[in-house]
């Protein structure tokens, strides 16, 4: 038997991995049925508590992180970031996407699309590397400790716990989504290498619609492996990483150099032959190629100094992959005709087109490296997501054990991958993209938000009249974002973004030039500061415009999903785990008021 500690820090008994109720619900509201009901009685003020209330800093830093019984490791440094960042973006997005949205929407003008996705990217990229940096600096006896909560433990500081609570969803969406589509296209690209159909190793049900009746075995195999490695060592995936990685550069440089050999400019005509609504169209889907870099802010727990590292891991392996992306779509169509594109498996393909055939199998297998790194890297992350909102017991606390030996969350891991495997194993790739661009542009939108408010309000710092003026501005530009991405989406006129654009320049100015910042970045700070971030709203609010209805319809009922579990469930666990806490620190500044008084009274 060993001794565990619980959520609260009270130590309980327990033998081998046995689990009890007290694993998934310890909370007060739910010892009995009779507590329940008086929770969802109270559910009302319970919500509004949680709206109006912020986590701080030290509390994500320090108090979370006590509520795994152990910290993870210090193993990584900037290098690492940087490998991580390529590994974690350079996948599925690439490999196949290309070649779907080339063919249906934007042509040889999918490099534009790219280009609009990686600075969409890039504005957030800057946003999470203040979070990631900053958060920890408000306090400067820990300034080693830094959160693996990555953009939920960011809006739990600036927009409270219910915001955060959406977030933390849309978050868990993202990356069971994001793991299913690269697993799925996994198998793509090895028939591909087997000189055979992505259907060929698919099994088909009858009378099921092909968005959801072509199972994919091979897709659970590949998770299994990954998640093994995953829960052995962080480290250990780093360098599986870095293998996978420098593989897969040399392959993109193969394709890219052999490619162009091949290339006939005549394949470039017409350019853009959906015009700009198919280049937009293809953006908001090709988001999903640069999803993944969020992971890597995940390690910041995990990292030796995250001030210098996360900054220059982040914002390095972003410019590299849209470099990257940018050579390898224009060989690609240069290559061949975009309406020849083969959607599965487009660069072996058509390597094949032009008389290479036996460049596809090298294309097929550096492409199989490159998903595999990915799959990794989401594995790491997405544990580390859940991890951190199991610690404010939004979820249950099972999930934030750290376990002892391999300093990794083996719970959240095999949880997480597990459902991505279910996803996998039946969803069409499409249907995962769309609704994998909707969560994330959604979330780094909310990211931006964040930095906006922790730059320019401060409780008890920030006067009235001032936090007025905020609001204000930000409903300008969150306004006048939503109605340029409904009238493109409704209309191919110029007047509505002629009323809309004003409103959020408007906006943008009224915080730039009358709203005084509340905060200073202490070690590494956004630049530009509203304009990178009004930005940045701007560009995803926008992007999501493009998204096709079913897709916002799923998203809909996801939103429902986790709104039920949050009233019933999620709610009165955090609530309850806040008041205890704040309770005990009560009672710990009492306890040191009296050591103090004695201390004073012996002198």
């Amino acid at each position: 038997m060993g001794l565990n500690v619980d959520a609260n820090g009270e130590g309980m008994r327990r033998r081998g991995c046995s689990c009890t109720k007290d694993d998934f619900l310890p909370e007060e509201s739910f010892k009995s049925w009779g507590n329940y009901v008086t929770a969802l009685k109270e559910t009302p003020f319970r919500f509004v508590d949680r709206v109006l209330t912020r986590s701080v800093d030290s509390t994500e830093l320090v108090d979370m992180k006590a509520r795994s019984q152990h910290e993870m490791k210090k193993t990584l440094n900037w290098w690492d970031f940087i490998w991580f960042g390529i590994g974690a973006v350079i996948g599925a997005g690439i490999f196949v996407l290309t070649g779907v949205e080339a063919k249906q929407y934007a042509g040889p003008a999918v490099v534009i699309s790219y280009v609009v996705s990686g600075v969409s990217a890039m504005l957030s990229v800057f946003c999470y590397t203040e979070f990631a940096v900053e958060i920890p600096v408000a306090d400067t006896l820990i300034l080693t400790r830094y959160t693996s909560g990555g953009s939920f433990a960011y809006l739990r500081v600036e927009l409270g716990d219910f915001m955060a609570f959406i977030a933390a969803g849309n978050i868990l969406l993202e990356y069971v989504i994001g793991g299913a589509a690269v697993a799925r296209s996994w198998t793509s690209y090895f028939a591909t290498l087997c000189n055979h159909q992505a259907e060929d190793f698919r099994i088909k049900l009858h009378n099921v619609s092909p968005d959801y009746g072509h199972l994919d075995p091979i897709a659970i195999f590949v998770i299994a492996v990954i998640c093994l490695v995953a829960v052995l060592s962080t480290k250990g995936s780093s360098r599986l990483n870095y293998i996978a990685s420098d593989v897969h550069i040399l392959v993109i440089l193969f394709i890219i150099i052999a490619g162009l050999t091949k290339a006939d400019t005549k394949n470039y005509t017409p350019f853009a032959p959906f015009e700009a609504r198919g280049i937009f169209k293809a953006s908001s889907v090709l988001f999903f190629a640069y999803v993944g870099f969020d992971a890597v802010s995940t390690l910041a727990e995990e990292t030796k100094n995250p001030g210098k590292d996360i900054p220059i891991g982040l914002v390095g392996s972003m410019l590299i992959t849209t470099f990257l992306y940018c050579l390898l779509a224009v060989t690609l169509c240069l290559m061949q005709p975009f309406d020849q594109i083969d959607k599965d498996a487009p660069f072996s393909v058509a390597f094949q087109a032009v008389g290479m055939d036996w460049a596809k199998y090298v294309v097929a297998a550096g492409a199989l490296k490159g998903m595999t790194s990915v799959l990794v890297v989401v594995a790491v992350g997405q544990a580390r997501y859940l991890t951190h909102i199991a610690r404010t017991h939004m979820l249950p606390p099972w999930l934030a054990h750290v376990n002892e030996r391999t300093g990794t969350p083996v719970n959240a891991t095999v949880v997480m991958l597990v459902a991505t495997a279910v996803i996998a194993f039946f969803t069409n790739l499409g249907i995962l993209a769309n609704l994998l661009s909707i969560s994330t542009l959604f979330i780094f939108m909310m990211v931006a938000l964040a930095l906006l408010v922790r730059r320019y309000y401060v409780a008890g710092v920030t006067t009235e009249t001032n936090r007025i003026k905020l609001i204000v501005c930000i409903l300008l530009i969150l306004g006048s974002s939503i109605a340029c991405a409904i009238y493109w989406g409704q209309s191919d006129g110029w007047i509505g973004y002629a009323i809309a654009l004003p409103f959020w320049l408007i906006g943008t100015v009224g915080l730039w030039l009358f709203v005084p910042q509340a905060r200073s970045p202490k070690l590494w700070g956004v630049p530009l500061v509203p304009w990178l971030p009004s930005g940045s709203i701007g560009m995803n609010i926008f992007l999501l415009g493009s998204i096709d209805k079913g897709s916002f319809v799923r998203f809909a009922a996801w939103t429902g999903i986790i709104l039920f579990y949050y009233f019933f469930f999620g709610l009165h666990a955090s609530y309850d785990t806040a008041k205890e806490y704040a309770k005990r620190k009560e009672e710990d500044v009492s306890e040191l008021k009296k050591v103090e008084e004695g201390s004073d009274n012996v002198s």
